[in-house]
Formats: structure tokens, C-alpha cells, sequence
């Protein structure tokens, strides 16, 4: 009985955030949120907070495989954000485990992939985080380094810092690139905290920074309707350790849903 109260008043509050955004243009957006877990489908408070700060109401996908049932969640979405986790199986993007491999859980690599694709078919504007960055890249054909420290020994940077709170590197950063307009530089500090990352961009991606040893750290997707930021590093861990800059990309999404 619990539950399906519980049920009814969610369903409740999403019709209600539907009507007060059909009744003002300037109405916080829904920004819908894919989960992690594998016997349970939850989110990071700091991904939340995030979301209600920069002036959105946050919602979750749990996590499923089913496609009508994933694309009408996102159709009442006008954001989507796609947050960090576990790896992502390589048999997704046609290579065999390293030994380096970290734990995965398929039914959620399923899950993350569908939606990254449903999102874009339904021109909804896309921020991917960390895992997330990694999971566009391989909805839509592009590889990852499984592991890079064993693949890329001559790397030299820590890119799993303890907690991924406090910067740990530098990155550069494209002139003229959308991350460049949203944290106003060229280049600057970030945490780090993941050792997979994109390897061959997906077609119809630009990389849009870099660490110094070349691994990405940005890529973006604006073109036809697409509206995909998709950063390795973590801004809801900066913004939740202290750090106002690390809002601004939740603000980005936030207002691209409200257009």
C-alpha cells in the first residue's frame, strides 16, 4: 500500500510540474536523471543538489531495458543527465576484457545506451558525466581505453584521485568550444576519478579538451537539433566540496531544457 502511494504521489508531482510548465515558459525544467546500481536503482545526492541549484527538478530513469518504457520517460523530460559508475563492458564496443577491467553490470551498460540514443532522437539537450561521457561515446560507435594506466603506462597523471573532489590535473581546452564558453578559460583545473576513457571519438563528436597526456576529457555534440555536453571529469563533486564553477555546466543544461 506504501508503494503505490508512494507511486501516486510522484505521479502526481510530474503532472503537476507538466502543468506549471505548460503555464510559463520560465517554469524549472524536469531534468531527468539515469541511475546506477545493480540490485536497486538510486542517484548521488551531490547529481541531485546539483540539478536543484542551477533551477531544475530532478527525476529518476531507473534502470531497465525497456524501450517504449525508457523513451516515455524521457519524452516528459526536457534534460537528461547521465552520471558516473562502474565500467562499461567492452563487448559493447567489439573488444575483449583486460584483466585491468573493473566490475560492470550489462543490464545497466543496456540501459545507458538506450538512453543516451532515445535522448538524442528526442532532441532532448544531454549533460554526461565521467561513466556517462563513456556511454555516448559507445551508443553511438565510438571505443574507450579499458584501463589507462596498463594502456597507457607513459601517461604520468593520476586520473583516480582519492574521492575525485579536489582538482588533481590540468585540462586544455578548444577555443570557441562550448565548455569553453560555459567555464569561461582555455584551459583549468578539474578532479579525476575513473580509469576508462574515450579512445576513438564517436562520429559526429568533437573532443573539446584534453589532460596533458592526451586522454579526453570533453567532447560535444551540437549539430541537427543535438545537444550533448560529455565531461571524464566530476562538477557535482566540485560544486558539492565548495567549488561555485563546478555548477556551470548544470546550469548550461538547465537552460538549454527550458528552450
Amino acid at each position: 500500500m506504501k508503494r503505490l502511494l508512494g507511486i501516486a504521489i510522484c505521479a502526481a508531482l510530474l503532472s503537476a510540474c507538466t502543468a506549471t510548465r505548460a503555464g510559463s515558459k520560465r517554469a524549472a525544467p524536469l531534468i531527468a536523471i539515469s541511475a546506477a546500481g545493480e540490485h536497486e536503482s538510486r542517484v548521488g545526492q551531490a547529481y541531485i543538489d546539483a540539478v536543484i541549484a542551477a533551477g531544475g527538478v530532478p527525476y529518476i530513469i531507473p534502470i531497465q531495458t525497456d524501450s517504449a518504457s525508457v523513451a516515455a520517460l524521457v519524452s516528459r523530460a526536457d534534460g537528461v543527465l547521465m552520471i558516473g559508475g562502474e565500467d562499461i563492458a567492452p563487448a559493447f564496443y567489439g573488444e575483449a576484457a583486460l584483466p585491468q577491467m573493473g566490475k560492470v553490470n550489462a543490464r545497466r551498460d543496456t540501459f545507458d545506451l538506450l538512453l543516451a540514443r532515445l535522448a538524442l532522437r528526442a532532441r532532448k539537450p544531454v549533460l554526461a558525466i565521467c561513466r556517462g561521457i563513456q556511454a555516448v561515446n559507445v551508443a553511438f560507435g565510438g571505443t574507450l581505453w579499458q584501463d589507462i594506466p596498463s594502456q597507457l603506462p607513459q601517461s604520468g597523471i593520476c586520473h583516480k584521485a582519492p574521492e575525485g573532489q579536489a582538482a588533481s590535473h590540468s585540462i586544455d581546452i578548444a577555443p570557441g568550444s562550448r565548455l569553453s564558453k560555459i567555464y569561461g578559460c582555455n584551459s583549468m583545473e578539474v578532479n579525476s576519478f575513473h580509469h576508462q576513457s574515450v579512445k576513438d571519438a564517436a562520429p559526429g563528436f568533437t573532443v573539446t579538451a584534453r589532460s596533458a597526456d592526451g586522454i579526453v576529457e570533453a567532447m560535444e555534440r551540437f549539430a541537427g537539433g543535438d545537444r550533448v555536453l560529455a565531461v571524464q571529469f566530476h562538477p557535482e563533486k566540485a560544486f558539492a566540496a565548495g567549488d561555485p564553477a563546478g555548477l556551470r555546466p548544470f546550469i548550461w543544461l538547465v537552460q538549454e531544457s527550458q528552450k
